[in-house]
């Protein structure tokens, strides 16, 4: 297929704002929006780089669907950005399951497809707390060969909640440097708004946000992304139906 000079042009200026930013909003490409060929172009930029452009109403972000992608958050970064200091790989680990139970908690354990309008703190760690007894079920001998299947150290996973204080729980103020479970969910909070994957709306309650929404409905339900990781936290929940 022939492209001009101006399509061309056109579709590496969006591509160019996208790889510095990670988002832009609609109005930037208006060309984008309306040419179908400047569109096809900026996806291949994009898939050349393992990654996929995501819309929302107001805006459009490039986004990583692979670890080797240039612009996937390495651990190194996470923890240096948002962890505290002698922050661990399993650190990482437990964040994302966090963030797998929050965002199955606006979905319904995944079954629905539109969020519920928000999710408090309290309701978080109630859900988290629920998770880790789940697994807990297994013994250890269970996890490890889980560990193997997942490729996900699920047992780890386990020790480090258990670690960490639950009775300063009802401290006002947590901060990285309190070893408590409501602290590491304050992190992971902060992670999840600077990624515009959450926004808070007060009274230590958030909501989820559009770009979130496109995300999890195209690659978090899909188990070719989540390695059937989603399945297996939520199998309980079926069997108790």
């Amino acid at each position: 297929m022939d492209y001009s000079q101006q399509q061309v042009m056109e579709a590496f200026r969006v591509y160019a704002k996208l790889s510095v930013s990670g988002g832009i909003n609609k109005e930037e490409a208006l060309n984008y929006l309306a040419d179908d060929v400047v569109r096809g172009l900026v996806d291949r930029f994009a898939l050349e780089v393992s990654c996929t452009i995501v819309n929302d109403r107001s805006n459009i972000y490039l986004v990583p669907i692979a670890q080797n992608s240039p612009f996937h958050i390495t651990n190194d970064t996470i923890k240096r950005l948002y962890m505290p200091a002698k922050a661990l790989n399993i650190d990482i680990y437990l964040m994302y399951v966090t963030i797998i139970v929050l965002f199955g908690i606006f979905y319904d354990s995944y079954q629905s497809v539109e969020p519920h309008e928000f999710v408090s703190m309290n309701i978080w760690l109630e859900h988290m707390e629920q998770r880790i007894s789940s697994l807990k079920e297994y013994d250890v001998e269970q996890l490890k060969n889980l560990d193997g299947e997942y490729n996900f150290n699920w047992s780890t996973i386990v020790n480090k909640w258990e670690d960490m204080d639950d009775v300063k729980e009802n401290v006002k103020i947590q901060d990285a440097r309190t070893n408590s479970r409501v602290s590491f969910l304050n992190i992971v909070k902060t992670f999840l708004e600077k990624q515009q994957l959450i926004k808070d709306i007060g009274n230590d309650e958030f909501e989820v946000t559009d770009k979130a929404k496109t995300i999890i409905l195209r690659y978090y339900m899909d188990s070719e992304y989540n390695r059937g990781i989603l399945e297996f936290m939520y199998q309980h929940d079926k069997r108790e139906v």
